[in-house]
């Protein structure tokens, strides 16, 4: 009995893991990722932002970024001077944590395959190895 319950709890808790975090709003910024809530201390530094509320809204130089934009999707423009935020590419995570550079990163449950995606260095507050689908992979959570 102490091993069926302790099966369900682990499958429960990898199940929760693997979960999209509706509360997440992603924002790109010269094609780099991170959410609408990262940029809230750089408002002086902004120049103009768009929100698309739907995947179908998305103009084409966004179209790339459909699987993340479920709950709408933000393209932030900064002043000029101001895009100096600390930025790089997802598969250096996965160099950091010992996998091969193509394996997809989750960032609250979305997954990104693309490894050679930019994203902002704020948003890796929270980084750890998760075990999805019997394979390690680096997840990302940017609410706690």
């Amino acid at each position: 009995m102490k091993k069926l319950l302790y099966s369900f709890l682990l499958l429960s808790s990898a199940t929760l893991f693997a979960q999209k975090n509706s509360a997440t709003k992603f924002a790109i910024s010269n094609d780099i990722v991170g959410t609408v809530d990262m940029f809230a201390p750089y408002k002086d530094a902004i120049q103009s932002m768009n929100v698309y509320k739907t995947p179908a809204n998305l103009p084409a130089n966004l179209k790339k970024y459909s699987s993340i934009a479920e709950n709408g999707l933000t393209e932030i423009k900064m002043k000029k001077g101001q895009d100096n935020m600390d930025r790089l590419p997802l598969s250096d995570l996965n160099v950091q944590y010992g996998l091969p550079t193509e394996t997809p990163v989750l960032i609250d449950g979305y997954e990104f395959s693309d490894t050679k995606t930019l994203v902002f260095g704020n948003i890796l507050t929270n980084m750890e190895l998760v075990d999805r689908d019997g394979k390690k992979v680096v997840s990302i959570t940017t609410k706690k």
